[in-house]
């Protein structure tokens, strides 16, 4: 679901400006940049010191407006030039002796996907980050019609609730949180015919999921049901907050040369199965650089936050789904050669929560190419995994039976 912004209050406090005979404590925009597509496209402007700020979206032309307190620019020449996506050109100055502004041309009718300021952390500095989504002229003409008000709710990603979950009652139907991989301006792996990996992985998800509610005992909840960036730290906190009985991240991977192909199944462990194993986590792991949220200034906080997976019943259960995966999915798919592996992925760190992460095949081998890219291939492996969730549900309620 995309958070469909008029107007966003973003940074929840406003610092005090700075008086304009005191420009040595002005905040200072030290960068700019824009990433993304035609359909959705960052905007991040990096700053000398945190501020408050406002976004909205106008029209005749269409633009997005960041209003910002005192900010003086010191950006490279012909800066607001170089753009890509949506984003046009974009202008930037003083409004008046209190008040700055950023402006966003875009080449048609926008809406605020989400925007949020990053605190200066770890040499790293301030940022404001502003995503925006193409729409049609009648949805922001809606937009712009209704309450404003309305529009100032929480960025934090939309989350689905199943049904039967909420209140105090006790949950009786198992729930499994899907987690397609990547996502929005982070495509994941590039195939060689150019399929990304956020494409297939969540065609793959939205088909697990519902293999699995057509049982008629399992709830679902996907961490994202479009193409919707989420930072791993969220895709824990869906899982964590939800209290999964099981986390099924889903991805794909590329590797230059050789011929590698087939499926593999990861769990967590502080020390990876092999090399290999430890490299895809590594490389999992920093996913949120690409857009622009860098993963390591927050290893720290994350580490404080979660109660490790590696806690044995916790270790022990992604194990027993993970074999019962393999077992289901091996007469309908390729496995390589160690189809169950390992390592660090800060994705699993879901405490209490049994979790898997699972590499679907190779895009970067033409024969699981296409195989990702069929819908026919995608429902078999989906109903091979669907049946391992069931199996693997039953047993662990056989197990808790007296």
């Amino acid at each position: 679901m995309l958070f469909l912004a008029v107007l966003f209050l973003a940074s929840g406090y406003r610092l005090p400006v700075a008086d304009a005979a005191d420009r040595s404590a002005m905040t200072v925009a030290t960068a700019a940049r824009v990433a993304g597509d035609k359909t959705r496209t960052r905007f991040v402007a990096d700053l000398s010191a945190p501020v408050g700020y406002t976004v909205y979206v106008l029209a005749n032309p269409y633009r997005v407006m960041i209003d910002l307190p005192q900010v003086s620019f010191s950006l490279r020449e012909g800066a607001g030039d170089s753009t890509r996506g949506l984003v046009t050109q974009y202008r930037f100055g003083p409004v008046d002796d209190a008040h700055s502004r950023i402006v966003l041309d875009t080449d048609g009718p926008v809406l605020i996907d989400k925007a949020f300021l990053l605190k200066p952390k770890d040499g790293q500095p301030a940022r404001i980050v502003v995503d925006i989504v193409r729409t049609t002229k009648q949805a922001f003409d809606a937009r712009l019609a209704a309450d404003a008000a309305s529009a100032t709710a929480s960025a934090a990603p939309a989350v689905e609730t199943p049904p039967g979950s909420g209140g105090a009652a006790p949950r009786v139907r198992k729930l499994v949180v899907i987690d397609p991989g990547h996502g929005g301006i982070d495509p994941g792996a590039i195939g060689l015919s150019n399929t990304r990996e956020k494409d297939v992985v969540l065609a793959f998800g939205l088909k697990l999921k519902k293999v699995l509610e057509a049982t008629g005992a399992i709830d679902v909840v996907m961490t994202r049901s479009d193409d919707t960036f989420l930072t791993l730290r969220d895709r824990v906190r869906i899982a964590r907050e939800k209290e999964a009985d099981l986390f099924i991240a889903i991805h794909a991977d590329t590797v230059r040369g050789g011929d590698a192909r087939g499926a593999t199944i990861y769990t967590l462990s502080e020390k990876a199965s092999d090399a290999e194993a430890e490299a895809l986590a590594h490389k999992e792991n920093r996913a949120d650089i690409i857009a622009g949220v860098d993963l390591e200034a927050e290893n720290q906080e994350v580490t404080d936050i979660l109660i490790d997976l590696a806690q044995r019943e916790s270790k022990t259960h992604s194990l027993v789904f993970a074999r019962k995966a393999v077992a289901e999915m091996a007469p309908v798919t390729v496995f390589t050669g160690k189809p169950m592996r390992s390592a660090g992925f800060m994705v699993l760190k879901a405490a209490d929560v049994p979790s898997v992460l699972i590499e679907l095949g190779f895009l970067s081998s033409r024969q699981d190419e296409s195989q990702l890219t069929s819908p026919e291939w995608q429902q078999k492996v989906a109903a091979a995994m669907g049946r391992a969730v069931e199996t693997y549900f039953a047993t662990q309620m056989a197990a808790k039976t007296p």
